[in-house]
């Protein structure tokens, strides 16, 4: 009896693969065995940065309420000190939003903070 070989499945699996390395430079996009530890390395980068990214944006928005704090003579962390004494449940990403876009808002917090 001849062997049997499922070529279907395995031209799907390297049209996956090589379909993700679409955009990708040089060989990496179109040989398989490239474009597969290019693939993965991608992914491996993707899912560790979405990590990264949280991280990113909370230090950004630390630095913003602590330039918009410093402006009304207090530094981000007694800002944030009396935030919590005064029970005021506002995030950081709302907080720095304030700052930056809505400066009076945002003195009229620390007002009631002061």
């Amino acid at each position: 009896m001849p062997r049997s070989v499922n070529s279907v499945a395995k031209r799907a699996r390297r049209k996956k693969i090589l379909k993700q390395a679409k955009g990708f430079f040089g060989r990496r996009k179109n040989v398989y065995t490239v474009a597969k530890n290019a693939v993965q390395k991608a992914m491996l980068y993707a899912y560790r940065d979405r990590k990264n990214n949280k991280r990113n944006f909370r230090g950004l928005w630390i630095q913003r309420i602590n330039a918009g704090a410093r402006l009304h003579g207090l530094s981000y962390s007694q800002f944030m000190g009396k935030l919590k004494a005064n029970n005021i449940d506002l995030n950081r990403k709302v907080l720095a939003d304030l700052a930056m876009n809505n400066p009076e808002a945002f003195k009229a917090i620390v007002d009631k903070v002061k």
